[in-house]
């Protein structure tokens, strides 16, 4: 946390994003992306720097305090008041990304967590189906467990590329690992792919 103080972010996890972004090119000048479970910040910080400001939308549960060239709404991303909030940011337009770094309230308890986690990623998921244009990607943080090959397949019957990514800032014993799904099916698509 530290190093993260010190080079003007909020969190670690904006290291994991930097390092996925300079090998995979996800955030490209004037892309419009949404940072789902935002707070306290990190992902929409670089999103902003990266993506250029007024393009990224952060959402949370949480408040989050001001980021510049960020719009922040707080709230469950699932209300309808969020997403003709969203909308409204996005001037009608469908994300070109959508970051996810949800994580559950962890309770410690292995397999609780995980499906808990799984929960957060479907809805994720589902936002994608909704708000994220054809062509689109989406980056989301899924723990190794149960619920794993499961969910790999869901998003490969939405996305025509998915991997599976480990960050060298994510912390070596943690089960915590990214799915990067490219190239969104059009929703007229996706009922040939599955």
């Amino acid at each position: 946390m530290r190093k993260a103080r010190e080079d003007g972010y909020r969190s670690r996890a904006a290291f994991k994003l930097l390092e996925i972004n300079t090998r995979d090119r996800l955030l490209i000048p004037g892309a419009r992306v949404v940072d789902l479970g935002a707070a306290p910040g990190g992902w929409s910080q670089v999103a902003a720097q990266k993506a250029g400001a007024g393009r990224v939308v952060a959402i949370d549960l949480l408040e989050i305090a001001p980021i510049a060239g960020v719009h922040v709404l707080q709230g469950d991303f699932r209300e309808p008041a969020i997403r003709a909030s969203l909308a409204k940011a996005l001037n009608g337009e469908k994300a070109d990304v959508v970051l996810s770094d949800l994580s559950p309230n962890i309770s410690g308890i292995a397999s609780t967590d995980q499906a808990r986690s799984a929960e957060l990623v479907r809805l994720a998921l589902d936002f994608c189906r909704e708000q994220l244009a054809p062509g689109g990607a989406f980056l989301v943080k899924v723990f190794q467990g149960e619920e794993f090959a499961g969910l790999l397949k869901e998003m490969k019957a939405m996305f025509h590329e998915v991997r599976t990514l480990k960050p060298s800032a994510s912390r070596e014993e943690s089960r915590e690992t990214y799915l990067l799904c490219r190239r969104h099916f059009a929703k007229d698509l996706q009922s040939n792919c599955r």
